[in-house]
């Protein structure tokens, strides 16, 4: 008898994408808190040159990181193959505190909503046709694995239509790795074949070398927050790839 499907789903860069607002965000948080000197408006090409450097991005918070050090002059290129030693050295330089930056970079998005909420979502679209899909799905079978604060991930649902129970969405505020989440659901659903969908390789080959989970289904989301070379790593490691089409018609 074929077991039924439980869909473990991040959520930026497979749900939703939200390049575009996470750029805004980092920068109105970098100019009121840390830079004030910064113009007012992020510039245009700055924020195409965050959307290149996006797949290295896990947490939100880094977007402030991001946008200061392409504000500096730090190509998307150079940002892109050396993100770590960038982020903590410009933490070091300027005496930054990773958990104030998440705070900040929460608040920021928190006073935009309550500014202009329709304004926000319309920077926060699902992709194509996911809104149906995930609608299709019966929503106990459906939990999203998320760094980003689950208010905000609970309100884009909401304004989509989504009816996944908020017990069901692991954010940043459950302070718990996507294995953790993972091994959890293994724990409590037994009787079901998970199918994790993520758009961020590292997090994967995490999963993948796993031994406690090697029975789930893991997927590179091809639509998502990756690059070229992500991908032909994946292709390296047998992992398997998913294009948008695939997945709505799964």
């Amino acid at each position: 008898m074929t077991k039924p499907t439980l869909y473990a789903l991040d959520f930026d860069g497979v749900i939703c994408d939200s390049a575009l607002e996470t750029s805004i965000t980092g920068w109105k948080a970098a100019r009121h808190y840390l830079w004030p000197k910064m113009p007012e408006y992020i510039p245009a090409e700055l924020i195409e040159q965050f959307k290149f450097v996006r797949p290295a991005l896990e947490t939100g918070y880094e977007a402030i990181l991001i946008v200061r050090l392409l504000f500096e002059g730090v190509s998307p290129d150079a940002l892109l193959n050396d993100f770590p030693h960038r982020i903590e050295s410009l933490i070091r330089r300027d005496q930054l505190d990773i958990d104030k930056l998440k705070q900040r970079f929460g608040s920021t998005r928190d006073q935009w909503i309550e500014n202009d909420l329709s304004d926000w979502l319309a920077m926060n679209p699902l992709f194509p046709g996911i809104q149906k899909k995930l609608s299709s799905i019966d929503n106990k079978n459906c939990f999203i694995i998320t760094t980003k604060q689950e208010r905000f991930v609970e309100q884009i649902l909401l304004a989509n239509k989504i009816a996944i129970p908020p017990e069901q969405i692991f954010g940043l505020d459950r302070n718990l790795s996507k294995q953790q989440v993972l091994r959890q659901l293994q724990d409590e659903h037994p009787s079901h074949t998970i199918v994790f969908v993520e758009d961020r390789l590292p997090t994967l080959v995490n999963v993948m070398n796993d031994h406690d989970l090697k029975a789930i289904q893991l997927f590179l989301a091809d639509w998502g927050y990756n690059t070229a070379k992500d991908k032909q790593k994946a292709t390296e490691l047998k992992l398997k790839q998913m294009g948008l089409n695939s997945f709505l018609s799964t």
